[in-house]
């Protein structure tokens, strides 16, 4: 049997059960040619043949999974023979626990689970609620002034501030902020990066190396036992690791930190745009997540992070995770053979109608109504399930939150352009700027 950290030199088992159905490579070569984006190949293969699927790029198939019981099984059950070969942002995380495998994701896992349980968030509530307060500050001074701003790189304001407060201890300086730009910059190219590593490095490295002269900064003044106005923050967890952990060099905190920045700003800033675009569509949704309770309520803040959840619906954080069988097995009846690759699409799942009635529309009711969801825990996975699941679930979610409740009672953006499509690389994110002004 193999594992994650190796394979055992004995013979693979042979799959049980029937042939995955295939998509006709014809038109997987009309795919091509139309130049179209890898989400409309997927849900063309989820149309025309199910919920476990196969398409074929390359000389083996890779085998797309929408079907809640299915994505159950190759995230939650069976990890072990699904598991993570390589990450998409490698180039920029490194060795980080987004991209670790094997026994180093496990201590990597398990020295930082504690700090986001409900326990652990409690050190980041003044934070997030101090960089929460500072934005709502300057959307005031928006409103008074009229100037324009982009609401985009103001979410990413506010997540990138949040997360270096909990990294540091210290707030976001102007200084920090515009070399931490470079992270953007990084991720929005690795579409069109070369496909070789040593190319892909050569086309940003001069974003990589102000990334890492943040980083190297950062990690200099934990180790010197600098601890900012909050405290010590994460980072100071991470540089303390090394005295009993010795695989904590230097090089893993930078990709420890760089892979914390990434996770804890980028799919929350995306998110919080994508929401502001939908209410935009729907201003009804607002209106009735104000009138749900109270401010400062359970029953407004329960009805504002419904409007996070529908949004993570729509757009999760995680819109593809792709896995690798490492051993045969029957997959919903499925023979799926060792080296087979496997997608699932939490993208497709939130939008598959036999789950999600009417689903191309926002509906934040489907997270306060009792039956508005289905319960299947295959079928909602904005940061996905299972021990690989995103550490930083209640932190995003909180944090999102926090913002909204300031934020939504007093501004109503107005936009002078909408971006006219999405962009699908390691979020879904708006594919242009977001231009507005507050009404």
């Amino acid at each position: 049997m193999a594992t994650e950290a190796g394979f055992d030199p004995r013979p693979p088992a042979a799959p049980t059960g029937r042939p995955v159905p295939e998509l006709d490579p014809a038109l997987v070569e009309r795919w091509r040619s139309d130049g179209a984006e890898l989400v409309d190949l997927l849900a063309l293969v989820r149309q025309r043949l199910g919920g476990v699927a196969a398409f074929r790029l390359g000389p083996r198939p890779t085998v797309l999974v929408t079907d809640p019981p299915a994505v159950r099984h190759v995230l939650a059950l069976h990890p072990d023979r699904y598991v993570k070969r390589s990450h998409r942002a490698r180039l920029l995380i490194g060795d980080g626990v987004l991209a670790a495998t094997g026994e180093a994701w496990k201590s990597q896992r398990r020295l930082l689970q504690s700090q986001f349980t409900g326990t652990g968030m409690r050190r980041y509530e003044r934070r997030i609620a101090e960089a929460a307060r500072v934005t709502a500050e300057r959307w005031a001074a928006y409103a008074r002034t009229g100037q324009p701003f982009d609401v985009g790189l103001e979410m990413r304001r506010f997540a990138l501030d949040t997360i270096w407060r909990s990294l540091t201890g210290h707030p976001l300086d102007d200084g920090t902020e515009r070399e931490l730009g470079a992270v953007a910059a990084v991720v929005a190219a690795m579409p069109t990066l070369p496909a070789d590593t040593a190319g892909a490095r050569d086309a940003v490295a001069a974003d990589l190396a102000r990334i890492d002269a943040v980083a190297h900064h950062a990690i200099a003044a934990a180790r010197g036992g600098e601890a900012g106005p909050d405290g010590p923050g994460l980072l100071h967890l991470l540089t303390g690791a090394a005295a009993e952990h010795p695989e904590y060099t230097d090089r893993l905190i930078r990709d420890e930190l760089i892979t914390l920045l990434v996770a804890g700003h980028e799919t929350t800033a995306t998110t919080l745009t994508w929401l502001y675009l939908l209410l935009d569509q729907h201003p009804a949704a607002r209106e009735e997540a104000l009138a749900a309770g109270a401010p400062g309520s359970a029953d407004r803040r329960r009805a504002v992070q419904a409007l996070v959840h529908e949004t993570l619906r729509l757009y999760p954080s995680a819109w593809i995770l792709p896995r690798h069988a490492v051993e045969a097995d029957e997959l919903a009846g499925h023979a799926v053979e060792a080296g087979f690759d496997v997608v699932v699409c939490p993208y497709l799942t939130h939008r598959d109608p036999e789950l999600w009635p009417d689903p191309e529309r926002f509906d934040p009711r489907r997270f306060t109504s009792p039956d508005g969801r289905p319960t299947h825990p295959g079928a909602y996975l904005p940061f996905g399930i299972g021990p690989r699941a995103c550490l930083g679930l209640r932190f995003a979610l909180r944090e999102s939150t926090v913002l909204l409740e300031h934020l939504l009672p007093a501004h109503v953006p107005v936009f002078r352009s909408v971006p006219a499509k999405a962009a699908y690389s390691i979020t879904v994110r708006p594919d242009g700027p977001t231009p507005a002004t507050l009404g």
